[in-house]
């Protein structure tokens, strides 16, 4: 893909013409078959391996045939807003390449649903290959809308018949007062609303809800009980963050917007720790926030989470990355005994 001549654009320009290289399916292509011991069923699903990618890469869903190919076991598009938006002002992405980090404000720019919903409806062939990865829609909501909650029931409404899984993001940073429907009272009504919708659908996705890394642990606590109660299909921990770790040392770390990678694995796993214990293993979580390696993915595993999730170290480490992380996380499973990745989920805890 000529990874290091992207290099040499800024970010977002880079970003646009990564997508047209995977969309014209230059990276090349990974394995269809995934190691024994990364197989698991989930949500009444089969999923050759728990390795995802994050929302955000492809937000507009214009490069699912080239990403199906790389080896993921699930491959989330989105954010999806009802209406065509154009996000905020340009420069809003931002390399920390001596962190292995990102910066995006990108605030939630989106091709809308209606453009979506038709790429979607074409690459349907991709959901009845069984050994392709589940497909999930990330839900947003329009900056000014005076529902958000009816946007993201729109969402419901429109990618239930066409995704494997959804995701309400509740908690990019980037779009002003998102974040406070993840407190205990907002987050009851949103989930009775959306769960509602869901359930009056012909197809029902799993729904899922994404929570940022910067929860105090009384907002945790809150949040695990309204889920307890709600019961979605699943959490998804975490989003990027808005602090910044000591030891920083790129020049872009003082940007606005939320930081993502290697500075932020430490806290999101954390959190992930911590929603588990709070959940009592009870609701399967995915876990996304600085994986590199196998050895990340496993931690996450480890932790709590069922399925994983990366974007930033692909930016550093090209497509390979997707067979290397599967490669090693084999390997640790094998290592310590365990005979699926199931086994291995929330080992910390024991």
């Amino acid at each position: 893909m000529g990874m290091r001549i992207l290099h040499f654009l800024p970010a977002e320009s880079a970003h646009f013409w990564a997508l047209q290289g995977l969309r014209l399916g230059v990276a090349g292509r990974g394995s269809e078959e995934s190691e024994p011991e990364l197989g698991l069923s989930l949500w009444g699903r089969r999923v050759a391996n728990p390795v995802g990618l994050a929302a955000g890469l492809d937000k507009d869903a214009v490069a699912l045939v080239g990403l199906s190919g790389l080896g993921f076991g699930l491959i989330e598009i989105g954010s999806v807003t009802p209406k065509p938006q154009k996000g905020n002002p340009r420069p809003r992405l931002f390399r920390l390449p001596e962190d292995r980090a990102l910066i995006n404000r990108m605030g939630f720019n989106s091709a809308g649903q209606l453009t979506v919903q038709h790429r979607l409806a074409r690459l349907s062939e991709l959901r009845r290959d069984s050994r392709g990865p589940l497909i999930g829609v990330n839900l947003g909501a329009n900056r000014g809308s005076t529902d958000v909650v009816a946007d993201y029931e729109s969402g419901i409404r429109a990618f239930s018949p066409l995704a494997d899984y959804l995701v309400v993001n509740i908690s990019s940073p980037n779009t002003p007062g998102l974040r406070g429907l993840q407190a205990s009272d907002s987050l009851a009504g949103l989930l009775e609303r959306l769960m509602r919708v869901r359930s009056e659908m012909p197809v029902r996705p799993p729904l899922l809800i994404k929570v940022a890394p910067d929860l105090g642990s009384e907002e945790r606590r809150a949040v695990a009980q309204v889920a307890l109660a709600a019961k979605p299909d699943g959490l998804v921990i975490s989003n990027t963050t808005t602090t910044r770790p000591a030891g920083l040392s790129s020049a872009n770390r003082n940007e606005t917007g939320g930081l993502s990678g290697a500075p932020l694995f430490p806290l999101s796993t954390a959190v992930l720790a911590d929603f588990y214990r709070l959940t009592d293993g009870r609701l399967p979580l995915i876990g996304v926030g600085g994986i590199g390696s196998g050895a990340e993915a496993y931690a996450k595993i480890r932790a709590g989470a069922s399925l994983v999730q990366l974007y930033t170290a692909l930016v550093y480490e090209g497509p390979l990355l997707i067979e290397r992380i599967k490669s090693e996380l084999a390997g640790l499973l094998r290592r310590d005994g365990y005979r699926t990745v199931g086994d291995a989920v929330g080992a910390d805890h024991r």
